[in-house]
């Protein structure tokens, strides 16, 4: 059986990896300045953040439309038996059920929906993943198994720069952002039952990288081998920076660089900062 690996946008995999791992995307949109762009197509994470200072209101996102995903699995059962599918965690988007609509829509194809739970590049090491399992000629229904054995090791934490977006959001209260702005709180953030959630409060920005770091260090003690991604908006030679310093910190941790791109970064906004992680499947 031949399967077909796609994911969305906000997965954030490099083209040359996608290109690499053939791995087809379907980009979610952010509206901006009365213009709706395909992120990852029609505006790139930096433009997408100078942008956004140019522009007095907020940008807003949506996802891929029912017909463009039915368009995708048509054009793929040309070619493939099978398509797995993996999308952004459910909590926070609609487009993994929008893939599970069309997948009943389109005949020729089965196509199997993976939730991540998360987003982000933590999102995309399910795909590249699940892209390796299928070149070797994996079942999808095993792939799907494999992708759940790895969901047991994936974690994820981040802060953000500025507490208004998440108030916005309806992540905190007015009253909260406020104190917490004035208190200079840097909120760690995490995935829980596929919404974000308060992980803890810290006081400053050194602090909570330093805390995702012991959060690490606990994980690598572990013992078995380890993917880690650090995620930034717009900030990234101080994502290099920190990449430099815990790869020789843990020179046996496979580390990367990605960021938030403009759906996320709608959400987060400019400066946030994270890590994730995952046992090297």
């Amino acid at each position: 059986m031949k399967t077909a690996i796609v994911t969305d946008s906000t997965a954030y995999i490099p083209k040359e990896l996608r290109d690499r791992y053939n791995i087809k995307m379907i980009p979610l949109s952010v509206i901006l300045g009365g213009e709706t762009y395909r992120e990852e197509i029609d505006i790139s994470a930096s433009d997408f953040y100078q942008e956004v200072k140019n522009e007095e209101k907020l940008p807003t996102t949506s996802q891929p439309s029912l017909g463009s995903f039915v368009e995708l699995y048509e054009d793929l059962a040309k070619d493939y038996d099978a398509v797995i599918s993996i999308h952004l965690s459910s909590g926070i988007s609609g487009t993994y059920q929008g893939a599970i609509q069309a997948g009943d829509m389109v005949e020729g194809i089965k196509v199997f929906p993976f939730d991540s739970e998360i987003s982000c590049m933590i999102q995309g090491f399910y795909p590249i993943y699940a892209s390796q399992l299928a070149a070797e000629g994996m079942d999808p229904e095993k792939i799907i198994e494999k992708l759940h054995e790895m969901k047991t090791t994936v974690h994820a934490y981040f802060m953000v720069d500025d507490l208004a977006h998440l108030q916005r959001g309806g992540r905190l209260s007015a009253a909260q952002a406020i104190i917490g702005s004035l208190l200079q709180v840097k909120p760690l953030l995490h995935f829980q039952d596929k919404v974000i959630v308060p992980f803890e409060k810290i006081r400053t920005r050194k602090k909570a990288m330093k805390r995702i770091v012991e959060m690490l260090g606990r994980e690598v003690e572990k013992g078995y081998p380890m993917q880690a991604v650090i995620i930034h908006a717009n900030r990234e030679e101080e994502a290099h920076q920190w990449k430099d310093e815990l790869q020789q910190q843990y020179p046996d941790v496979e580390f990367s660089v990605s960021y938030f791109g403009p759906v996320i970064g709608t959400h987060l906004g400019e400066g946030s900062m994270g890590m994730g992680w995952s046992r090297r499947m």
